[in-house]
């Protein structure tokens, strides 16, 4: 083999493990960034759930306060 198709294989060699290295490295980024979108989106749906939870006894309250509300209006139009 003659030195400047060495030179050239060699080069050719570093580019790869070049391209390799940033590959994984573009792998890794893409699954952490996965990860994190998933646990943002429990997270988000979790705080909801919660929220319902907690809020759930006054929203009952309100509602029945509407409906007799609103019946003694019908009561009154009559």
């Amino acid at each position: 083999m003659d030195p400047e198709s060495k030179k050239l294989l060699e080069e050719t060699l570093q580019l790869a493990q070049e391209n390799n290295k940033m590959l994984h490295s573009m792998r890794r980024s893409l699954r952490w960034s996965r990860i994190m979108s998933i646990m943002y989106w429990v997270l988000i749906i979790g705080i909801s759930i919660g929220a319902f939870y907690f809020l759930q006894p006054y929203v009952d309250q309100v509602v029945k306060m509407y409906g007799s509300v609103s019946g003694a209006l019908k009561n009154f139009q009559q």
